[in-house]
């Protein structure tokens, strides 16, 4: 403790127990050297300690409370208590565990906090259907491992039965956890748990007033409303019962099937923060990204966003996740609300990442990790400064991947994730063809026609040229690993090829084909690009691909030291709801209209318009299914958003299919940008089109009029 502060001030009581007399007498010796006068050791058996007994303002004989008989009735100190109560690798040598971890609920204080490191070895199964243990990452132990561990350290008298670990879970909530191993000594595996009591909130919280607290964090609930205005709140709450009584959040479910088995709930609920919405990371549909992120950053120009949405204090906005930056830009412009969705946790891992940086970390040091994507001392900063801001997981997922930020050999942030195979490619396609001197020359030229005549006699030949295109762009496999286009996306840029002036037209350039389709997209994406924006001066985006990290002079809106002054103030992201889900999931869960903003990206390019011909019967009726997903997606668009909400989108098609569903469900569509040849959409330019579709009408049973209500105080509401 003294590496960080001074404990003969920072305290005003340290009590060490230990039940070892010749342990003890080492200890009095120790810190009758260094003066710590406020240190007292105790030895005592850990069962029978009782802070009251040594407090100067207590004395007497106190009879130890009974053992709690429910949920809520556990005795804990209302006031006074340890702040901080500690046991390092002491739980693996106590023969009676239980009651002592049972004895730490009435030493610890009402809003203290339990830290605990240990050895252990444990099997993922112990665990598979556990909710509320901060995390899976690293805990499994195989077979052969658990099987040594314990027999050696059997040796020694130290147990490494799970049920240690297993029983601190069960009777104390779980705030961060970290499964590590010691890798100079054998990878001995250990973990770090830090924990509270288990009631959230206060320990006179009841049921209902702890599942409505935390259904309000998640679905726009009535009860984000002011206290003050109950009658408000009772007139709204009888309104979303009466039209959509199913209106539930997955924490809401979480928390209800903790509560009635008596266990904890799930680390989230123990955060600082209630950024991160519950979600259960043992699904199949969360584990099929194999925890890596797609996305090292967002390929969406948040400069036309801004000026399409033009986002006020009043509006509660939804989008795609992503690489956050996005979601960071939208919290520029001060909403009441963002509600940033993506199925692949690791993405929203990257988005906590991002958000606790700006919180805890000053913008120099917030500037390397994300302006540069590398930070020699990022696992020191993760874990002192950091790990306060983030769920357990996500700062599970960052400690076992902070060689990311560290590594002297990786090139950062930025060349990880699916989307590294892209850049990847072209750096090998530029080096191959012998023009990465080219490269570094149009990024350090001055004006916009030195760039154009670099790319045009140097870079354009080899990286547009047909043999790259067919080997290498072409093929799905690409498409989809290192770009993420699905098959669907990619069936409407063939159809609007096959369509195009240069295989209709009267002089026909072009083949109907894959290979020419793909071709001719990247030619109408990147050579406005080259030859419309200055890379090193005004596109990031690009500026990221080629050089691997952004500049000075050219990065994205949030990453600017004025953005980070803005977003670090205390409160300006209490706004933020991340959820790990898919859209129409948490769609279906927000209450009616409480939405302003909806922003879906490409996603809707991901449905198939109607059934096809495919291998077999599954294929049509897959078909079938993703039809009618489509239709059932912009019908929940139309309940959640209030009357003029608006549906912002961008599509590879430049009139998407899809533009039809929305207007037969209550929707006005307007493309907003369209891109031509030899024309920039913007500066990413990586889309046909751009829409705003804005509700019109409601569908049946109509979506409940709230404005009356919602817009009363919302910012206090924001703060209850």
């Amino acid at each position: 403790m003294s590496e960080f502060v001074d404990v003969a001030d920072f305290f005003s009581a340290v009590y060490l127990v230990d039940f070892s007399p010749s342990l003890c007498e080492v200890a009095r010796k120790r810190f009758a050297r260094l003066g710590w006068t406020n240190v007292k050791v105790i030895c005592q058996d850990a069962r029978k300690f009782r802070l009251e007994d040594h407090e100067n303002d207590n004395s007497g004989e106190r009879t130890p409370a009974p053992p709690p008989s429910s949920y809520f009735n556990q005795k804990r100190p209302e006031h006074g208590g340890a702040d901080l109560v500690t046991m390092s690798y002491s739980l693996s040598m106590i023969p009676d565990y239980y009651s002592v971890i049972d004895s730490l609920t009435s030493l610890l204080s009402p809003n203290g906090i339990m830290g605990v490191v240990d050895f252990y070895v444990q099997s993922k199964a112990d665990i598979s259907f556990r909710n509320y243990t901060g995390g899976l990452t690293g805990r499994h132990v195989g077979f052969l491992g658990r099987t040594f561990w314990r027999a050696w350290f059997d040796l020694d008298r130290v147990a490494l039965e799970s049920s240690r670990r297993d029983y601190l879970e069960y009777r104390f909530g779980t705030v961060i956890t970290a499964n590590l191993r010691n890798a100079s000594l054998g990878a001995i595996p250990y973990y770090i748990w830090l924990g509270c009591h288990k009631t959230p909130f206060s320990s006179s919280s009841l049921p209902h007033e702890i599942i409505e607290r935390i259904d309000a964090f998640a679905t726009e609930s009535p009860y984000l409303l002011p206290a003050n205005k109950q009658n408000a709140m009772n007139s709204l709450t009888r309104a979303v019962e009466r039209t959509a009584p199913e209106i539930r959040s997955k924490a809401f479910d979480a928390a209800v099937q903790n509560l009635a088995s008596n266990l904890p709930l799930p680390a989230f609920f123990y955060q600082n923060h209630h950024w991160r919405i519950y979600y259960d990371e043992q699904l199949k549909k969360h584990t099929q990204f194999n925890d890596e992120y797609i996305y090292a950053f967002t390929w969406e120009d948040s400069r036309v966003d801004e000026r399409l949405l033009k986002l006020g204090p009043d509006d509660v906005v939804l989008a795609i996740t992503s690489a956050g930056d996005n979601i960071l830009s939208y919290a520029l412009q001060s909403p009441a609300r963002i509600h940033a969705i993506d199925l692949n946790p690791s993405q929203n891992h990257l988005l906590e990442l991002k958000v606790a940086s700006l919180t805890a970390l000053s913008y120099p040091d917030f500037w390397k990790i994300f302006g540069e994507g590398k930070h020699q001392e990022f696992r020191s900063l993760l874990i002192s400064k950091l790990s306060p801001h983030l769920s357990s997981r996500a700062f599970q997922y960052w400690l076992s991947n902070s060689h990311i930020f560290t590594s002297t050999r990786g090139r950062g942030l930025y060349d990880t994730g699916g989307s590294k195979h892209a850049i990847r490619i072209f750096r090998w396609v530029s080096h191959a063809f012998g023009c990465r001197n080219a490269v570094r020359q149009m990024l350090a030229t001055k004006t916009l026609i030195e760039q154009r005549e670099t790319w045009q006699s140097k870079i354009r030949p080899a990286l547009l040229s047909r043999l790259v295109s067919g080997f290498v762009v072409s093929s799905e496999a690409f498409l989809w690993t290192a770009l993420g286009v699905p098959k669907n996306q990619l069936a409407m840029i063939e159809a609007d090829h096959i369509a195009s002036a240069a295989v209709t037209g009267p002089s026909p350039t072009a083949k109907a084909n894959r290979a020419h389709a793909i071709w001719h997209y990247m030619v109408n994406t990147l050579d406005p690009v080259a030859e419309r924006t200055h890379i090193a001066h005004d596109n990031p985006y690009y500026l990221v691909c080629l050089e691997g990290a952004f500049s000075r002079r050219c990065h994205l809106d949030y990453q600017s030291e004025a953005a980070h002054a803005r977003l670090s103030r205390p409160g300006a992201l209490d706004g933020l709801r991340i959820h790990t889900d898919e859209i129409d999931e948490v769609i279906a869960r927000i209450s009616p209209g409480t939405l302003t903003v909806a922003v879906v990206m490409d996603s809707m390019d991901w449905f198939d318009p109607g059934p096809g011909p495919g291998p077999g019967p599954g294929q049509a009726a897959t078909a079938t299914a993703t039809a009618t997903a489509a239709q059932q997606q912009i019908t929940r668009l139309n309940r959640a958003l209030k009357m003029g909400g608006r549906v912002l989108l961008r599509s590879a098609a430049l009139t998407p299919w899809y533009i039809r569903e929305f207007e037969a469900h209550g929707f006005v569509g307007k493309r907003v940008g369209a891109r031509f040849p030899g024309d920039c959409i913007d500066r990413v330019n990586m889309y046909a089109s751009c829409w705003i579709c804005t509700k019109r009408e409601n569908l049946a049973p109509p979506t409940p009029e709230f404005e009356g209500v919602w817009s009363v105080d919302v910012d206090e509401s924001l703060r209850l």
